[in-house]
């Protein structure tokens, strides 16, 4: 380990300290010197080992928490992050998290933040062709996939449809079906983001660390709205992929 973090070639580089610091951890990690899952110096030795201050090292580490390269667990330590297995989702079917999950053969769990009814939002209520004042089902929660935190949705269904959110287990869409507005199609529109402090907590990520943001308005068979969810996918867990095929030339 002394010789990963002594101060040879390091303070002749050019470049802030910090950055020549994560340059340095980064290169351990991918030639291997450094392990998945082997822990890293206390900040106080890995300054006194580099001869920087330990603002530095904080400022640096934080940066490769970001990256996903390391991980820092409270009263633990740091350590290297383990290979990270991406989740996939397919964009040619429309799907609940819990559906999809299923089919890969992946166990699901939630953590529900809220199931409540409240007042549709402006937005809302232009996205779901809704009026104003009427009542809307929330349903906000943070799932995992083998217990890997992936995503936080915040879903919201007029109450007309779903009068009694808590009735929604597992599944929203197998809730919808039995109650006989299940979503035939959507549309997605998926953005890059940087999480914020709330979202971040929830997946175990530091705040601003890169998200997949994905906005679903969904129809029933008579192409009403029923649905309105915004998720926050962890980016370094999860991706989406889609099958295109080549447009005959007209």
């Amino acid at each position: 380990m002394n010789t990963i973090f002594g101060p040879d070639g390091f303070l002749s580089d050019e470049g802030p300290l910090y950055l020549r610091l994560q340059a340095k951890i980064r290169q351990a990690v991918l030639d291997g010197a450094l392990k998945p899952l082997e822990a890293l110096p206390p900040e106080r030795e890995l300054a006194a080992s580099v001869g920087v201050s330990r603002v530095t090292v904080r400022k640096a580490l934080e940066g490769l928490v970001a990256e996903g390269l390391i991980e820092q667990r409270h009263g633990s330590g740091t350590f290297v992050a383990p290979p990270q297995r991406k989740f996939q989702q397919g964009l040619s079917h429309l799907t609940s998290f819990t559906e999809d999950m299923r089919a890969r053969g992946h166990a699901t769990t939630s953590q529900w933040l809220d199931r409540s009814i409240g007042r549709v939002t402006p937005e809302e209520a232009l996205r779901l062709g809704l009026s104003p004042g009427e009542a809307v089902a929330r349903l906000s929660r943070m799932r995992r996939a083998d217990a890997t935190p992936i995503v936080v949705e915040r879903a919201c269904v007029p109450a007309a449809l779903l009068p009694d959110p808590a009735a929604v287990d597992g599944s929203l869409y197998d809730a919808m079906d039995r109650l006989g507005h299940r979503p035939v199609r959507a549309l997605q529109r998926i953005s890059a983001e940087n999480l914020g402090a709330e979202d971040a907590a929830l997946l175990g990520l530091p705040e601003g660390a890169a998200a997949l943001c994905m906005v679903r308005v969904a129809f029933d068979a008579g192409g009403r709205p029923v649905e309105l969810t915004q998720s926050h996918y962890r980016g370094d867990a999860y991706d989406f992929v889609a099958e295109l095929t080549v447009s005959s030339r007209s």
